[in-house]
């Protein structure tokens, strides 16, 4: 490390100027985090124009803001009202808005603003130190291991959001079918297009997300006070407070979520949501609690937050060290710098070795903010909860439509929204799961693709997926995590009947 530019980049970034963009740049991400649809990088794509006429320097600090704000915005939304405000706060929403039903609000909020400050400030430190050797790292993962972090994603859905394992998996396998729909990856053939247009490019997922969990939840909510005729009052809760000591009871949880996030957010293309669904798989395996896990887990906030934060700085890695980006997110950072007239790539850290210094601080600031800042707000969260249901649901249509709309300005995607907040609406009334739905939609595509691909480059041959070491203990750990629920119930099972005969014997 050299240590001049290590001191110049925080005297740059601490600059009241560009303090002044950290402080802007968190509040605006967490503003489009926190509203359903307007993701981080439509933020900074919004952001991008008043950038032009900006530095180098600056404009990045401010976009790496927004980008940091963001991975924790989501979770505001997600706990609060079932509604994901970006595609990484989808595991959130498994555990946190249980949470806030129970009257634990604000005690979700202040877990997800704690484990995502711990993320985010875990990965900046990775991304300073160790950015080169990781990237070259990086570049020897390959189809078959891309394919068996996916598989492990998706056996998450064996044990969340349903009481019935089929039906669980029946929801997972639909959202990996919908996933199938538009253009073929490989061979280029339109697939389940019906002759549509507006389905030649695929199915977005952000329509189905906000529909299936919070038109969904809406209209649940509708039906079960239609039976009481209470449309205008919601529970009298009290909010349950959170201490920040309150976190280190799940320090292992929060710094095994957090390398999670950073090794998956290193890994090109694969970005938070991925590494918030896998930590929140590894947690629930690890648990002692895992019946929990569903039904209002502290580690099932813990988990997804720290990792979709901690990939937000890994995916900075390849970002700025090789030039790939990492994440949607980055790949609009990328093209920031091409705009900026830099070159990005490993030339860029010669170029302008400053930068990185400049962007590791910024990152830390804006974490450091968006964690004294987020203490502060929970409380009036919290206090959402707390106006008449009838508000409530017609502030949550409003958000649904508005970024169902937003996702690419067309209303198909609004039709597309309404259309799944009717199916989450049914898939919830008969116990299926929207969460396993949403899962092999996020995972689905990338799982076929890169299947696909391991096997056009091996010949066909499906035993590549076992002899590489790394894709081989991914998928072992996959296996593991499909069978344990099953081969503890069945030694539970085994253990009931022994007891009767131990009584017999006394």
């Amino acid at each position: 490390m050299d240590i001049n530019l290590f001191a110049e980049g925080l005297a740059t970034t601490l600059s009241l100027g560009n303090l002044a963009l950290i402080l802007l740049g968190m509040l605006l991400g967490v503003l489009f985090g926190s509203l359903p649809g307007i993701s981080s990088s439509m933020a900074i794509v919004l952001m991008l124009p008043f950038t032009y006429y900006m530095g180098i320097i600056p404009s990045i600090i401010l976009l790496v803001s927004i980008y940091a704000g963001a991975a924790y915005g989501g979770s505001i939304t997600a706990i609060l009202f079932n509604t994901p405000g970006t595609p990484e706060a989808v595991a959130t929403t498994f555990d946190g808005y249980p949470m806030a039903k129970q009257g634990k609000a604000e005690r979700a909020l202040g877990l997800s603003i704690s484990a995502s400050a711990f993320g985010g400030i875990f990965s900046v430190f990775v991304m300073l130190f160790l950015s080169p050797p990781l990237s070259q790292v990086a570049l020897k993962i390959q189809s078959a291991e891309y394919f068996a972090l996916a598989f492990l994603g998706i056996t998450v859905i064996s044990a969340i959001g349903s009481k019935n394992m089929t039906k669980a998996l029946i929801s997972g396998l639909l959202g990996i079918a919908i996933a199938m729909i538009g253009i073929d990856p490989i061979v280029g053939t339109e697939r389940f297009t019906f002759g549509q247009i507006e389905l030649l490019n695929g199915i977005e997922f952000i329509p189905i997300m906000i529909g299936a969990f919070a038109l969904g939840e809406v209209l649940n909510q509708v039906a079960e006070r239609a039976k009481t005729q209470n449309f205008t009052t919601t529970e009298k809760i009290k909010l349950e407070g959170y201490k920040l000591k309150d976190l280190f009871v799940h320090k292992w949880c929060v710094l095994k979520a957090s390398v999670i996030g950073t090794l998956i957010g290193i890994l090109p293309g694969t970005g938070g949501s991925i590494a918030s669904i896998v930590s929140y798989g590894e947690a629930m395996r690890s648990s002692k609690n895992k019946e929990k896990f569903g039904n209002g887990a502290e580690e099932g906030v813990i988990a997804p937050e720290a990792a979709n934060n901690a990939a937000a700085g890994g995916a900075m890695i390849p970002t700025l060290v090789l030039g790939i980006p990492g994440s949607p997110t980055t790949a609009v950072i990328l093209a920031a710098l091409t705009l900026q007239g830099l070159q990005p790539g490993p030339q860029l850290m010669t170029e302008q070795p400053l930068m990185l210094y400049c962007i590791f601080f910024a990152m830390l600031i804006a974490s450091a903010i968006t964690f004294i800042g987020g203490r502060v707000g929970v409380r009036s969260f919290g206090l959402v909860l707390k106006l008449p249901y009838s508000i409530l649901a017609s502030i949550i249509i409003g958000l649904s439509v508005i970024g169902s709309y937003a996702v690419s300005n067309n209303m198909f995607e609004v039709w597309l929204m309404l259309a799944f907040g009717l199916i989450g609406y049914y898939m919830k009334k008969y116990e299926f799961s929207p969460a396993a739905l949403i899962l092999g939609l996020v995972l689905g595509k990338m799982m076929e693709e890169t299947f696909r691909r391991q096997l056009l480059i091996t010949d066909g041959d499906f035993t590549s997926f076992l002899t590489q070491p790394i894709s081989a203990v991914i998928l072992l750990m996959a296996a593991v995590s499909l069978l344990y629920p099953l081969l503890s119930k069945s030694f539970s099972l085994g253990q009931n009947k022994r007891k009767p005969q131990a009584t017999e014997v006394k």
